[in-house]
């Protein structure tokens, strides 16, 4: 009993030390995300966005590089891109792009991985649009098409089109920077919960999951040289075990770095990584805007591209000798977590603008305002957060106990 008590206030510590070396970076992602999207304007980038060519590819891609990280958020973006007559390839091409093209995601896979899996990130995130514009093209059956953005167009309502698109003056007004409060603000709403859930699994992994189930998962975890067989085999389970995760694309991360700590191969990180956009939740958001048969398409092409991706970003890195050595990781559940250096005191400054953000949206918007949504996912992802956040609170108890 004392050995699980003690395992258990572990497992909390590692938690709440995982979210106290990321927070600062979320913050800030989410303080430039929010900037990004006030003062600068959406009319244009629905004008470029038609068929598919490099120019309105390369649209989609640079607007969803400015645009939110969470996968909920960007699945609304793109459909509403969609429904309003932007390309099917360039929607998915923002999709693509705002959840694994994003600045705050690649600072916390910084912190939590290494410069490999930044670079691997942002690289295989373009390999990812590359791979789905040739696989959209060449499948992609037009009737199919036409049915889905018929489904788009009826789940969208009028946007708000009066809004002032002067920049310059909208940057300098009290009012522009109450609207980057606002967006503040929803950005953590959308994320907190995966990010709660997904941190809060990976502190109990980290410290009750021995190495030996990775190695029995992940075909040939721990090995210093994985067969191609075994990395293949690792950068499919990779997106399969993520499916059935309700995790998000920055939640992840933290689990992302438990997982290479116990010996998976770079191809299966980077196909984890990836999966964001395939888990469960999201299959089911994408039958509402779009239908069943155009969400489960995107499913096997998100699926076949990402894995394609992450084989390609291994032995490339391979190739030039860059591959992450196994220890650069090293046991997540053994870092000195809290102690006074860089993030210290990042945390201490972000979190004083994440008061100030708060406090200036709830003088302008009041409270939140409770919104019961009793679709299967949303219960599910309630009763989980409920779930974590008893954890966390045993877990602290847990830890007076032992002291």
């Amino acid at each position: 009993m004392q050995n699980f008590l003690t395992q258990y206030a572990d497992s909390v510590t590692t938690t709440l030390g995982l979210f106290w070396m990321a927070f600062w970076a979320f913050s800030l992602g989410y303080l430039i995300s929010s900037m990004i999207q006030v003062f600068v304007t959406r009319q244009r980038m629905q004008q470029q966005m038609g068929e598919a060519s490099f120019k309105s590819v390369s649209f989609a891609t640079f607007f969803g590089f400015i645009s939110s990280s969470c996968s909920f958020a960007a699945l609304s973006g793109a459909r509403t891109l969609f429904a309003k007559g932007a390309g099917f390839i360039p929607s998915i091409t923002f999709l693509l792009a705002s959840t694994n093209l994003v600045i705050e995601l690649g600072i916390v896979i910084a912190i939590f991985l290494s410069w490999q899996f930044v670079v691997g990130e942002y690289l295989g995130g373009l390999l990812l649009i590359l791979l789905s514009w040739g696989v959209i093209r060449l499948t992609l059956p037009r009737e199919l098409e036409k049915q889905a953005r018929d489904i788009a167009e009826g789940t969208i309502s009028e946007e708000d089109e009066g809004r002032d698109t002067n920049w310059k003056k909208l940057i300098q007004s009290q009012k522009g920077w109450a609207k980057v409060a606002d967006r503040y603000v929803m950005e953590w709403a959308m994320v907190w919960k995966d990010v709660l859930i997904g941190f809060t699994v990976a502190g109990a992994i980290a410290v009750f999951v021995p190495t030996s189930f990775f190695e029995s998962l992940f075909i040939g975890a721990g090995k210093a040289n994985p067969s191609f067989y075994e990395v293949l085999a690792q950068a499919i389970i990779g997106p399969v075990a993520a499916f059935f995760t309700f995790i998000g694309s920055m939640g992840n991360i933290p689990l992302a770095a438990v997982l290479y700590g116990n010996g998976v191969a770079f191809a299966g990180i980077i196909a984890f990584i990836f999966s964001d956009l395939v888990v469960f939740p999201v299959l089911r958001i994408q039958a509402k805007f779009y239908g069943w048969k155009m969400a489960l398409y995107i499913l096997m092409v998100f699926l076949v591209v990402l894995v394609t991706a992450a084989l390609i970003m291994h032995y490339g890195f391979a190739a030039f000798d860059l591959l992450p050595e196994g220890n650069t990781v090293g046991r997540v559940a053994d870092r000195e977590f809290f102690k006074v250096d860089y993030t210290m005191f990042f945390n201490v400054f972000f979190g004083a603008v994440g008061a100030l953000m708060t406090l200036w949206h709830m003088k302008n918007k009041g409270l939140p305002k409770l919104n019961l949504d009793w679709s299967v996912s949303s219960v599910i992802m309630n009763l989980a957060t409920f779930t974590a956040i008893c954890w966390l609170a045993g877990g602290l108890v847990a830890k007076f106990l032992v002291l």
